[in-house]
């Protein structure tokens, strides 16, 4: 890998400020000082350090997001605020979103550069456990939830698969589906006959959003955490 590129990779400048900075002999590889942007490291191998401190390689980099209502689950939008906007600074600038949520949903959001983990978390096959925080407009009833619970025919080829239903008040309720069609919780509360006013994801595939996370906060994930997720 090239050095201005390990470099601005971890967050040490955009690759025109690392140049400069390496003009100016604060990096070193193997404690050599070295000034050109093309010379090639080995990542792996080679210790590189900024101002005397040791760099530390990562070559994927997994973030969890409390995601706040309003904000696009996208990489870039010109017009609207992106929940990579919301990372700064951000640590690598080949991360994505690991599927989406709505604009006007929040919870949790995984953000990664691992494009293996995101397939095999989104692929259907996997049938991974999401699960939401839902408000409904209306009360829910004994038979909504166990129709829910048995699958809904939401205008698709097929009803969707059983789900969890959990009701925590008679509008509110925690629903665990495995699938990620297209606006599909808030096609299921239609499907009874309700509607969805509030949506938060509160878990997915094994990793929980942690109380102390505020919304709109992100922080890297735990050791733990990485290993309920991989």
């Amino acid at each position: 890998m090239r050095l201005d590129k390990f470099l601005s990779n971890n967050n040490i400048g955009t690759r025109s400020q690392v140049k400069d900075l390496l003009k100016s002999g604060v990096v070193t590889v193997n404690g050599e000082i070295v000034k050109k942007a093309d010379f090639s490291i080995d990542e792996n191998r080679d210790e590189i350090c900024f101002k005397g401190k040791k760099i530390e390689y990562k070559k994927f980099i997994y973030i969890i997001l409390n995601k706040p209502g309003n904000i696009v689950t996208a990489t870039r939008d010109k017009k609207q605020e992106t929940v990579l906007d919301l990372i700064k600074p951000l640590p690598n600038k080949d991360l994505f979103p690991v599927g989406r949520l709505d604009k006007d949903t929040t919870g949790l959001l995984l953000i990664t550069n691992d494009g293996d983990l995101s397939h095999r978390l989104l692929s259907p096959k996997y049938h991974v456990d999401k699960t939401y925080l839902v408000g409904a407009k209306l009360p829910l009833s004994k038979s909504d939830l166990e129709a829910l619970e048995a699958g809904v025919d939401i205008g698709d080829e097929e009803i969707t698969l059983p789900a969890k239903v959990e009701l925590l008040e008679d509008k509110k309720l925690l629903l665990t589906i495995h699938e990620g069609r297209y606006h599909q919780v808030k096609r299921m509360l239609e499907a009874v006959g309700n509607e969805v006013v509030s949506l938060k994801r509160v878990s997915f595939g094994g990793l929980s959003l942690p109380e102390d996370l505020e919304e709109g906060k992100w922080r890297e994930l735990t050791e733990d955490e990485l290993q309920k997720i991989i």
